[in-house]
């Protein structure tokens, strides 16, 4: 019974299916129908076409492996996957692709192979857009498709090995000036400049030193230290560069001197070795493993590029707008056919607040030291100077540079870091700095009036479990140790202006215990945050660290905080900041470099645009009792700087000595301040310098801040430093400390 319903529903669908197809009766036949397309064969391997679009969509992510895998055992026989990748990587740098899109127009396929067309458009930074209709073979291989692969499939004019290059137009590279329009950076010819010790005359060295010095803007000791104990080899030592122009006033005399030899290249030129090199920054060639990368966004091969400070941060305005022409080039080197070309556009310039003259006056004021030295404008902000010791001369990463083959590799290996921008990342603990801050909180809690007196004595015994003792009970010890028989004497009965005049540190250990104990644990953590500690600036073209400012945990950690040590960490650029702020009355202004960027039309963008980034959170009055506090350091005769200023009364200065604790058991030296000259000609400036394990603030950073108003008001320095005997830091500073010497 069954078998009859199965055959009856068999013969009922044979006659179903010779009925289709069939015209109805009175119909008129048409025509066949095209095929549709895609044609498909009869097969049950998958759509190609989802094969091609994997291959495609990794091609638009440049994950060349991932098209490699795609291809036939064929294709990869013929092709290894590094040579494939980089015949990909190479094309899409010369033609410096941006971006890349396709559209799948039509497949046709049987059982084992398949063709497909596609459109692919080329977006380029260089020659525009470019379009091409490209086909592809498939084949079936283990039921995947593959890509049967041939040099057309990156772009038809490729076929048969041919190759894409793109001549490159690069306009020069922009000019840096200083605030005068002085260069501090440029295109030029150079002289690379060196020595042959065992051919220098010694009748003549003196001379020698003196034309080298005038050359490179280095001291002549400095130039004698780099050959001193090498005078007997016949080796080159490298000593420095010169702009050609300038190379041929001195080449007279140089001729007719024995050892010094010298080469001349085309160059990005840094005068004088290095203005502010660690804010200016320098320029290298491209790394050959970023080769690819750089051409592809527009740069030659031979391109230098901004590595540092202002160079980097100013790429696009520096560099231009690079031009080319991309060809299609055969295998033996000849042109085929031009693809497209673009011109290049000229670079701007960028000009800085940096004075050329007081930065190289500056840099020469901290020769032989580890530190920093920032000179702002008080009342705007800007940098007038930004000193980072040791310095270091950008011209060496020239490799055209004759002495960067000498000097380079010692350079970036240097223990001391010189590379390092010690103004804007250098963090360190700023001593007794610090108390201007703790005075302020302290006025500002309401406890304490600049009247309040203190016993001021070599001990500090509040806390429970330790006694802590003042610099002055240091002092003491030291003398004491040598034999000497006047001694340092406790500072005695003080308000609390005379405690910051003296840098009585029981006042201040008092004052940060007191004000924990009352539960304003985070009294003088958060003024400190007020004057800008603890954040970045905010300097456009820099880059920064923030430094520390934490609340303290316990009574030890505030006594530490109120006079500048434990956790507080800051940077010389914050320092300025702030006690510019003091001296305007109130305005922290984001520190600013960048004066203006000038196109080749002579159009100027300003940069300098005052940013107020936040007031001191003092009561004027509070204000106006630091500022008198400051004076006192200054004025006062038992003032911790009135032996570095006492000869200076002509010129109307602020500040403050600080010496902070370091874990290489030398302190470093800190004195900052500001002036109040009032003088619409001569702005007035805030000055932070700091030597690092250099000694006391006092004994160091202090005769350090003079010399630069000294400079900045009367042109040049008029006193030496204690330890020198001409202008020139010739060794570390070994002055007997006074009485009056402080941390």
């Amino acid at each position: 019974m069954k078998l009859n319903r199965l055959i009856t529903v068999l013969m009922a669908l044979m006659i179903l299916a010779a009925c289709v197809g069939q015209p109805a009766a009175g119909a008129t036949p048409s025509p066949t129908a095209p095929l549709p397309s895609p044609v498909v064969r009869v097969t049950d391997a998958p759509d190609p076409h989802s094969a091609m679009g994997i291959f495609l969509d990794a091609w638009q992510k440049d994950d060349f492996a991932g098209m490699y895998a795609l291809l036939s055992k064929d294709s990869q026989a013929a092709i290894s996957q590094d040579d494939f990748v980089t015949r990909y990587r190479s094309s899409m740098a010369a033609l410096t692709l941006k971006q890349l899109s396709y559209q799948i127009s039509a497949n046709d396929y049987t059982a084992s192979s398949a063709q497909l067309s596609f459109q692919v458009t080329f977006k380029t930074r260089m020659v525009g857009d470019l379009q091409r209709d490209m086909t592809a073979q498939l084949t079936l291989e283990n039921g995947q498709w593959r890509i049967v692969w041939n040099d057309g499939l990156i772009l038809p004019e490729l076929l048969g090995g041919s190759h894409l290059q793109m001549d490159f137009s690069v306009p020069p590279r922009g000019i840096i000036f200083d605030r005068n329009n002085q260069p501090l950076v440029t295109q030029t010819d150079a002289m690379a400049i060196g020595v042959i010790p065992n051919q220098i005359n010694p009748g003549s060295e003196p001379l020698l030193v003196s034309e080298l010095s005038q050359l490179t803007g280095l001291f002549p000791g400095e130039i004698v230290s780099k050959y001193d104990d090498k005078r007997s080899v016949d080796w080159y030592v490298a000593i420095g560069e010169a702009a050609l122009q300038e190379f041929n006033g001195h080449f007279g005399s140089l001729s007719g001197l024995g050892g010094a030899v010298w080469s001349q290249y085309n160059s990005r030129y840094y005068f004088q070795g290095g203005i502010a090199p660690q804010a200016v920054g320098y320029v290298s060639p491209v790394p050959r493993e970023q080769v690819d990368e750089y051409v592809r966004n527009g740069y030659s091969q031979a391109a230098s590029i901004g590595a540092k400070g202002i160079e980097k941060w100013g790429e696009q305005y520096l560099a231009g707008k690079t031009g080319g022409t991309l060809y299609v080039v055969d295998k033996d080197g000849k042109v085929v056919s031009e693809l497209g070309k673009s011109v290049s556009s000229p670079s701007s310039s960028i000009t800085l607040t940096i004075d050329r003259d007081l930065q190289l006056q500056a840099q020469k004021a901290m020769v032989g030291f580890r530190g920093s030295i920032v000179v702002l404008e008080r009342n705007t902000g800007h940098v007038l100077a930004m000193v980072s010791s040791p310095q270091y001369d950008p011209n060496l990463f020239d490799p055209n540079n004759a002495n960067s083959g000498y000097a380079l590799g010692n350079l970036v290996n240097d223990p001391e870091n010189p590379l390092y921008n010690r103004a804007t990342q250098g963090q360190y603990p700023l001593g007794s700095v610090f108390k201007v801050i703790t005075f302020s909180a302290a006025l500002e809690s309401g406890t304490y009036t600049p009247e309040t007196p203190y016993d001021c004595g070599y001990d500090f015994t509040e806390l429970s479990d330790r006694t802590l003792h003042d610099w002055t009970w240091d002092h003491y010890q030291k003398e004491l140790a040598n034999g000497d028989t006047a001694f340092t004497q406790p500072s005695g009965h003080l308000d609390l202006t005379g405690a910051l005049m003296r840098s009585c540190n029981p006042y201040f250990w008092h004052i940060g215990v007191d004000l924990f104990k009352q539960g304003r644990v985070s009294a003088i953590a958060d003024m400190a945050r007020g004057f800008g500690l603890s954040k970045i600036t905010g300097i456009v073209g820099m880059d920064e660290l923030p430094g520390t400012i934490v609340n303290p945990p316990g009574l030890l950690d505030a006594t530490n905080q109120a006079i500048g040590q434990g956790d507080v960490l800051v940077t010389p650029l914050q320092v300025a900041n702030f006690m510019a702020a003091i001296g305007n009355g109130g305005s922290l202004y984001r520190p600013q470099i960048i004066s203006k960027i000038t196109d080749a039309n002579g159009v100027e963008t300003s940069m300098l645009k005052s940013e107020t980034i936040g007031i001191l959170p003092m009561k004027p009055e509070t204000i106006a009792a630091l500022r008198n506090a400051m004076l006192q350091v200054i004025r006062n005769s038992r003032g911790t700087a009135y032996q570095r200023f006492y000869n200076l009364k002509a010129i109307s200065i602020y500040g403050k000595t600080g010496t902070a604790e370091s874990n290489t058991g030398i302190p470093h030296a800190w004195f900052a301040g500001y002036t109040d000259q009032q003088n619409p000609d001569k702005p007035d400036i805030a000055i932070a310098v700091i030597a690092e394990n250099a000694g006391e603030g006092s004994v160091v950073a202090a005769p350090m801040f003079k010399r630069i108003v000294e400079i900045y008001f009367y042109g040049q320095p008029r006193s030496f430093y204690p330890w020198e005997s001409n202008i020139g830091i010739t060794r570390t500073p070994t002055e007997p400390v006074t009485p009056t010497l402080a941390p």
